[in-house]
């Protein structure tokens, strides 16, 4: 009996060994199988993250406003016309004293009546004599026609039509004498200034007498345009009133 039970512990002893060897070995199994899945783990590459999605939002965006185109520049006023040239020369106050120029058909004097060199040396030059005289309408006249500009065209315009720049032109014998290419008789602009001016002057002036040609030169510069006025026995005032003859 005691050998019998002996045996049994003996096989219990053996079989408790056994266990806790299987046991031992189970625990390392496991633990080794556990250290391989970690370390696999940690050498696998890691798997990609996805990124999060975008989020897109439609926007209206307005349309590109071009600027305002620049306004274009007005068009250049065309140029004004010269105003017309007034040739009328402005009248004067009226005076009772002057005397109205009585109207009637004269006779048209033939063209360029002119004067020979020695007649205009002998006629008595405007402005020329002792000064002082209380009516001198020589000097007066000259001073005039002088000054007014539609004299100095009408002067210059006959010289060229007549193609003697400088020559004296005999408009007065008595009477207005025709110029060459003039429609009436006389320089009209010359005959016009010439009785303004008479008309005008103080009556004992205008009654001054006067003996043969008188001379005006439009200014003192050598070869100047001259003019030459009367004949005889005249006086200043005949001018206003013509008559035939010469």
């Amino acid at each position: 009996m005691a050998a019998d039970a002996a045996r049994a512990a003996k096989a219990r002893r053996r079989s408790a060994r056994r266990g806790l060897v299987t046991a031992a070995l189970s625990v390392a199994g496991h633990g080794l199988a556990i250290l391989a899945l970690l370390t696999a783990h940690r050498d696998s590459p890691k798997p990609l993250v996805e990124p999060e999605p975008m989020t897109v939002a439609l926007v209206d965006v307005p349309p590109a406003v071009e600027p305002p185109a620049p306004p274009a520049p007005a068009p250049p006023e065309p140029p004004k016309p010269p105003p017309p040239r007034n040739l009328a020369r402005p009248t004067k106050a009226d005076r009772p004293d002057a005397r109205p120029i009585p109207a009637r058909d004269a006779p048209i004097r033939a063209e360029g009546v002119e004067l020979s060199d020695a007649q205009v040396a002998s006629a008595s030059a405007a402005g020329a004599g002792a000064g002082g005289r209380p009516c001198d309408m020589a000097r007066r006249l000259q001073t005039a026609l002088r000054k007014d500009r539609l004299v100095q065209a009408a002067v210059a315009d006959a010289d060229r039509v007549a193609g003697s720049s400088g020559k004296a032109h005999y408009i007065w014998n008595g009477d207005w004498v025709q110029s060459r290419g003039q429609d009436g008789n006389g320089l009209a602009a010359v005959r016009e200034a010439i009785m303004w001016e008479v008309a005008f002057a103080p009556e004992a002036c205008r009654a001054e007498p006067v003996h043969g040609l008188v001379l005006f030169s439009l200014n003192d510069a050598p070869g100047s345009a001259r003019l030459v006025v009367g004949s005889g026995e005249w006086r200043w005032s005949d001018m206003l009133r013509p008559r035939g003859g010469g």
